[in-house]
């Protein structure tokens, strides 16, 4: 009865639709089909369906949109449990620079760039450091990669526990037209390695599925996942209890 749509590796490459996705995407509405579009995307819901009808897709097939962004956002926000209500509000942000950086207004946070004064880190991007006064401090990969494990270096020697690493994309790697571009989920990586701890705000984790349930309202039993992760759309899917349709033309394609 619905559909759990990922949209980069699925519906399009970043950059234009894949062939027949579009027209795919109004048939299945067209049938009655419920369509759900469920992200790993840093961004918020509303930005993320405007890119889908940029790239030309109807607006009008999707019910709606979940997106680790716009998770991200409503947990900031409503800081609904204990966890997330003691937080604090010094935070190291990791964003983006080329790709567009993303605005923390009206959170009510104090964006530190030493990871010794923050309350907690938080990943939506890999090519900068958000500053105090506004802009964006570009830093490479690598060099976002050796802040983060030096920070939690810096913690198991002071005996402490390091700060939390909220991650507003849990994906690794992401396709951009013919290539692979790194994701936050890349720097969770190298932070939990190091033993810090990582809050994944996406999939594969449960949060982003219990938010799309809460829309859809069906029994899982009548949901389909399309994704092209295996790491984060086929095991978040199956953790779920929901059945996945796998694209093999996606982050993997080079692999199969």
């Amino acid at each position: 009865q619905a559909l759990l749509l990922d949209q980069f590796g699925v519906l399009h490459d970043g950059r234009v639709p894949y062939p027949g996705a579009v027209e795919a995407v109004a048939a299945a509405a067209g049938a009655g089909l419920r369509l759900l579009v469920i992200s790993n995307s840093s961004r918020r819901a509303s930005g993320t369906l405007d890119k889908l009808a940029a790239l030309g897709f109807d607006k009008r097939c999707f019910e709606g949109a979940v997106t680790s962004g716009e998770l991200t956002h409503r947990y900031l926000t409503l800081r609904p449990d204990p966890w997330w209500a003691a937080l604090g509000p010094r935070c190291l942000h990791v964003n983006w620079s080329r790709r567009g950086p993303t605005s923390l207004e009206g959170l009510g946070l104090q964006l530190v760039t030493d990871p010794g004064d923050a309350d907690f880190f938080l990943a939506h991007g890999t090519e900068a450091l958000s500053l105090p006064g506004g802009g964006v401090l570009e830093r490479s990969l690598g060099e976002l990669e050796e802040l983060l494990r030096g920070a939690a270096e810096a913690a198991a020697r002071a005996g402490v526990r390091p700060p939390p690493l909220v991650v507003a994309n849990p994906d690794v790697v992401t396709v951009d037209g013919t290539e692979l571009v790194a994701m936050p989920g890349s720097l969770a990586a190298v932070y939990s390695a190091a033993g810090g701890p990582v809050v994944l705000m996406g999939k594969p984790a449960p949060l982003i599925y219990s938010a799309c349930g809460e829309l859809l309202r069906l029994p899982a039993g009548d949901i389909l996942a399309v994704g092209d992760s295996l790491e984060h759309d086929v095991a978040g899917a199956v953790a779920a209890g929901i059945d996945c349709l796998f694209i093999a033309g996606g982050i993997h394609s080079g692999e199969l």
